[in-house]
């Protein structure tokens, strides 16, 4: 990252140029000239979270007992590989006096699933950033599919479920109920 918060993607070409060349491949063929551009643009575009504002802190007065936002699509990069896992996101919280706007809650899961990441600490960073913003208790559930899984190493076409509550969210009944809401079929 540079200052300002964006890409180096003359620097980022320049380097992914160089590693084309120690693949053994021609950056200039035909089917590769560009790639090097096109890719330091995608990253900026896939790693854009490092820069992004969950903008939690616009909320409504109107409150409920429990609210929760089902199927949140993320895609995220491996930190590990720099291969993609992506998947779905259960956002639940308990307001304390206000609610946010649902469009807010994909921003959050955007913020922290755009940048090199392990499914595990996206899933307690959205938990943790909406405590901080005051909820009495939230609850992050995500389900990925890994790249780095699938092609690579084990070769095996598991999934993985990660799960983070906080607050009120950490008392069993209430933590069964909002389950039960994620798991019901959709009302329409």
């Amino acid at each position: 990252m540079k200052d300002n918060g964006k890409l180096n993607k003359k620097k980022i070409s320049k380097l992914l140029r160089q590693l084309l060349i120690e693949l053994g491949e021609n950056p200039d063929r035909e089917g590769l000239m560009g790639t090097p551009d096109r890719m330091a643009n995608m990253y900026e575009e896939i790693l854009g979270g490092y820069t992004m504002d969950a903008e939690l802190d616009v909320t409504f007065s109107d409150e409920t007992d429990v609210i929760v936002a089902r199927d949140i699509q993320f895609y995220s990069m491996c930190e590990h590989h720099m291969l993609p896992f992506f998947g779905k996101v259960h956002v639940a919280y308990v307001p304390a006096g206000k609610v946010f706007g649902v469009s807010k809650l994909v921003r959050l899961v955007e913020k922290y699933s755009r940048r090199l990441q392990i499914q595990e600490r996206l899933t307690k960073e959205v938990a943790d950033e909406l405590v901080r913003m005051g909820v009495k208790g939230a609850m992050v559930i995500a389900e990925g599919d890994h790249l780095c899984m699938k092609m690579r190493g084990v070769r095996n076409n598991s999934s993985m479920l990660t799960i983070a509550y906080r607050g009120v969210m950490e008392q069993k009944d209430l933590r069964e109920h909002v389950l039960a809401m994620i798991r019901a079929p959709k009302a329409f």
